[in-house]
């Protein structure tokens, strides 16, 4: 039997009502987000400084028309794989930590949140860093006034406090940012036009391009920008409004995306092709017969990376925290602010590191395609949609432990990932998804997890 009331252990009671900062585990019949507040929050946090960085990455390679059409397919993919791994939290208003479980089993829910959340620590650390720098130079540009240390200290605890006020604090701030953020970079995409616009011309709309496996490379790095989002994305998608069907998530979350993306991948790519700087802050940094373009440039990067942390890079590991240490949200994302402290993030930003962190970045998106996978298969094709949400909440039901088919298919996918790690999220979808629908069926230990 399905569990629909509070006749069950403590964590698995069901919410009908949340308060400010009240964010719990148990499936929850309260939805805060309707379909437009849905959407802005999604807007706000799927900013990602990289995506400059993507877009610069491409010129030599794809011309203005052939980008265009690479960041579309991206984000509609992106809509789509958020959508159906998504269905499990909106159906049963359950957390990515407890969807899991019926895959990878309650011990073996460690595997994928670590997974999700170490990243997410390293880049709000990361990000904060790169926030207050942006706040740093404003102040020294308006008011002579510089002490980067003064701004991150600041910078951090003006997140936490935000992130404490949960998915409501996170509905007003993004839906607030979401308008700063599209008019910023308005402003700043028609600034580039105007400067640039012969190089463009003669650099990216006259330029032939490709057509062929770069282009479905390109592809692939919009989409990898969002990849990890894609695994947890059952901790938003149980705060939609329950009556938003499928094919309008789909819509919500590839019209969120999309405007972000394009406006942030075209920038990149044409401010590198007519000044060959690969990073287009720094052009915009040194744009000093425009004072005005800097200033906002620069609040733009310090509201993007509240706006994506607090929703990106806080809530997952707050949930993987209140999974295994059992402590509520508030002291959560306390913790994973201070944690962010403990990357080092002013030693992460130095040339030295890049290599570093770009390992870094390999190596944990090898598992995001495996686990995406494996979850879609549980879901869809093994549970046909139906979860019995006791058996979810009950650590010593058949879910205990670890599930090993989870774990062998995940690690057949990763060796995939990074044998063809150009393709990397798309070149482990297959193999680690039959291969865990195989093992279900034949490995001895798995039969219990069958269960229903």
């Amino acid at each position: 039997m399905t569990m629909t009331t509070q006749e069950t252990a403590p964590d698995s009671a069901v919410i009908e009502h949340k308060a400010i900062g009240e964010e719990s585990l148990a499936p929850q019949q309260a939805r805060i987000m309707d379909p437009w507040s849905y959407l802005f929050a999604w807007l706000g946090g799927c900013v990602s400084i990289g995506t400059f960085t993507v877009g610069s990455g491409l010129v030599g390679t794809l011309n203005l028309l052939q980008t265009f059409v690479a960041i579309a397919i991206g984000c509609t993919v992106i809509g789509v794989a958020l959508m159906i791994n998504g269905q499990a939290g909106h159906k049963y208003g359950i957390p990515f930590m407890v969807q899991a479980r019926s895959a990878f089993g309650f011990s073996g829910t460690r595997i994928p949140a670590l997974v999700r959340s170490v990243p997410a620590i390293v880049w709000f650390g990361f990000q904060s860093w790169i926030g207050a720098g942006a706040l740093n130079l404003v102040s020294d540009t308006l008011f002579g006034y510089s002490n980067i240390w003064v701004f991150f200290i600041g910078f951090q605890a003006l997140q936490i406090g935000l992130s404490v006020l949960g998915f409501h604090g996170i509905k007003w701030l993004e839906n607030i940012g979401s308008v700063f953020i599209i008019g910023s970079l308005i402003y700043m995409f028609f600034s580039v036009i105007d400067k640039y616009g012969a190089e463009i011309s003669d650099n990216l709309i006259n330029a032939e391009g490709t057509w062929g496996a770069p282009f479905w490379g390109g592809t692939m790095l919009f989409l990898g920008i969002y990849s990890t989002m894609m695994l947890n994305v059952s901790d938003y998608s149980r705060e939609l409004h329950k009556n938003v069907g499928p094919l309008r998530q789909v819509v919500i979350y590839a019209n969120s995306i999309l405007p972000a993306t394009l406006f942030m991948g075209l920038i990149g790519l044409m401010v590198s092709s007519a000044t060959g700087e690969v990073d287009p802050i720094k052009v915009f940094s040194s744009a000093v017969d425009n004072k005005l373009l800097l200033v906002v440039t620069l609040l733009f990067i310090a509201f993007a990376q509240v706006t994506t942390n607090i929703l990106n890079n806080v809530v997952p590991p707050a949930y993987a925290l209140m999974d295994v240490f059992k402590v509520n949200f508030k002291t959560s994302a306390v913790i994973v602010g201070l944690l962010a402290f403990g990357t080092f993030p002013w030693e992460l930003v130095k040339d030295e590191s890049a290599a570093g962190l770009s390992l870094f970045i390999r190596t944990y998106s090898a598992f995001l395609g495996p686990i995406f996978a494996i979850l879609v298969v549980d879901y869809y094709v093994l549970r046909k949609r139906d979860l019995n949400l006791d058996k979810l909440y009950d650590p010593e039901g058949p879910y205990r432990g670890v599930n090993m088919a989870a774990v062998i298919a995940m690690g057949v996918g990763v060796v995939c990932a990074l044998i063809f790690s150009g393709i990397s999220w798309y070149a482990s979808l297959l193999p680690s998804g039959i291969l865990y629908y195989l093992l279900m069926q034949h490995l001895p230990s798995a039969q219990r997890f069958r269960e229903n």
